[in-house]
């Protein structure tokens, strides 16, 4: 399984982007698709997370801003980031629990994609 994470960048504080995560490979099934972040210095954090029914959950620093969703045909999970700011600058990464064909599970991460807010 792979993920191809995409969309990062530079942009102006205000200003939009998104992300998108494209999966592939042995796939049954997807529980959760998440996207976590890394600034420079500190820890993994997640960022948003949403689960096989649907259900959308956001860390507290970008409720309201973010909003993550996916294209469930093409295997594809999406944030989109408005109103960012300085503070949004980190390494992406999106995440992936899945079951394969043999019924295992796996917990897949991709590449990472920089975002860069600054004037």
């Amino acid at each position: 399984v792979q993920l191809q994470a995409s969309g990062g960048g530079w942009v102006q504080p205000g200003g939009s982007l998104r992300l998108s995560c494209a999966i592939s490979g042995d796939i049954f099934s997807i529980n959760a698709q998440g996207w976590y972040r890394q600034a420079q210095g500190k820890q993994r954090e997640l960022v948003a997370r949403i689960t096989r029914g649907g259900n959308p959950s956001y860390a507290d620093s970008v409720k309201g801003r973010f909003t993550i969703f996916r294209d469930n045909a093409n295997n594809t999970v999406y944030l989109q980031m408005n109103s960012l700011k300085s503070e949004d600058t980190a390494i992406y990464y999106c995440n992936v629990d899945l079951i394969r064909s043999d019924l295992g599970s796996n917990n897949v991460w991709g590449q990472g994609t920089l975002v860069t807010v600054s004037s």
